[in-house]
């Protein structure tokens, strides 16, 4: 069945201009989109249009980067930096969720949350636990969002609570996959998540690799995130001539396994190199590495390279899913970036942002984030009357300001691949 929304519909076709419609018609069937029009085609006459008045419609949002077990302590810890904060506060509160009853207690909080939130996509970090995982991959699929989730794989350099042994961690690997495949769900898929490298022995990582090619799989893990993560995986890869190349060499690092690494904040120019090369998304994470004094990734070299780049939440280094913080922050810290370090790579733009939020990050999911011919049907539908102001304000304007001022007060319908999720 045809059907169509009408409002003010923005969108992005490239990463750098908003398309606007301004009281125009989404058209969509199933969970296709057929275009954007200023005014109803004769041809579409009499389909069921859903008006939202002066509402804005934009592509649903996508997360690329988020820990579902850490949802549970956001916003503490702030003032440790990433190793001694995983110790501290992250592999102790991921052990819980070998417990079922916590980890149904506590991702159903994170399910919840998610599901008010402007996100329509996400890729997810669960734990090492293969009974938690599949009950959040039960709680996702029945809350209607499109995800990617990832039973995390940990053999070494982890508190002996958290770490698996590696025919284990195969073996539980493997079993998982087995048993999502006989679940059949429609919009949640598995994603092969080694932890990081200093968490990965080289016979775990040879050996998930087989499994990546056997299940077909896409890959997700981190990437020079802080400069003491780099110099460890240097002692511990010693024949790797970059950080990214330690994934390289066991074929997990994008070509034939569709890969995204979070943050890339310290990325050389080789390992930029090989990225591009290898087509590997980045999962830009500016409150996260804010938070845990990580630094400000190059991102403006990597749009200008042509690179996928979308953008993290990373709760809990991030403190909150609400994916206009991430655009907020991805803004800021370029221009502190730019102030500070680096004149020649100018601050990200409003339309960059949200282009990373939607289209970009889309692309992982394949043709999503866009209301272009042909993407899938991931919208939300945002009210700002919250929002007050005393000037008149366009389109463009008005989606800034939700940007620096918006949460999920501010959205008021939601659909995923066709279907309307939340209203």
């Amino acid at each position: 069945m045809i059907k169509a929304l009408k409002g003010q519909i923005v969108y992005s076709e490239s990463s750098n201009k908003l398309k606007i419609c301004e009281n125009g018609y989404l058209v969509y069937e199933a969970n296709k989109i057929k275009g954007v029009y200023p005014t109803l085609p004769e041809e579409y006459e009499g389909i069921l249009v859903e008006d939202y008045g002066n509402r804005i419609i934009v592509p649903g949002f996508v997360d690329l980067h988020v820990h579902a077990p850490q949802y549970a302590f956001r916003g503490l810890g702030m003032d440790m930096e990433l190793l001694d904060w995983l110790e501290t506060n992250t592999f102790p509160e991921e052990s819980k969720y070998k417990d079922i009853i916590y980890a149904q207690k506590a991702y159903q909080m994170f399910v919840d949350n998610l599901k008010k939130s402007a996100t329509t996509r996400a890729c997810i970090f669960a734990t090492i636990h293969k009974e938690s995982t599949i009950l959040l991959m039960d709680m996702l699929e029945k809350a209607g969002l499109a995800t990617m989730v990832g039973k995390v794989n940990m053999d070494r350099n982890s508190p002996d609570y958290l770490r698996e042994e590696t025919e284990e961690s195969v073996n539980e690997t493997i079993s998982w996959l087995e048993e999502v495949q006989k679940k059949q769900y429609q919009h949640t898929k598995p994603i092969l998540t080694p932890r990081f490298i200093p968490s990965c022995t080289d016979e775990l990582m040879c050996k998930l690799k087989d499994i990546q090619e056997k299940y077909q799989i896409p890959v997700q893990s981190h990437l020079s995130e802080n400069y003491g993560e780099i110099s460890w995986v240097q002692e511990l890869c010693p024949k790797s001539e970059f950080y990214g190349d330690a994934y390289d060499q066991f074929g997990l690092f994008g070509r034939d396994s569709k890969t995204i690494m979070a943050h890339c904040v310290h990325s050389d120019e080789r390992e930029i190199k090989r990225m591009k090369e290898n087509g590997v998304f980045i999962a830009h994470c500016p409150e996260s590495n804010t938070n845990l004094s990580s630094g400000v990734a190059p991102v403006r070299q990597y749009l200008e390279e042509g690179m996928h780049v979308g953008l993290g939440s990373d709760i809990a280094a991030g403190s909150t899913e609400n994916m206009f913080v991430a655009m907020r922050y991805a803004i800021q810290a370029s221009k502190l970036r730019w102030r500070l370090k680096d004149e020649k790579l100018s601050p990200l733009t409003m339309p960059e942002v949200f282009y990373m939020a939607t289209k970009g990050g889309g692309e992982f999911f394949g043709k999503v984030g866009s209301f272009e011919a042909a993407y899938e049907m991931d919208a939300v539908v945002l009210d700002d009357k919250r929002l007050i102001h005393p000037q008149e304000m366009n389109v463009e304007q008005r989606l800034e300001r939700m940007i620096y001022l918006a949460d999920e007060r501010e959205v008021y319908a939601k659909y995923v691949v066709g279907e309307k999720v939340s209203d």
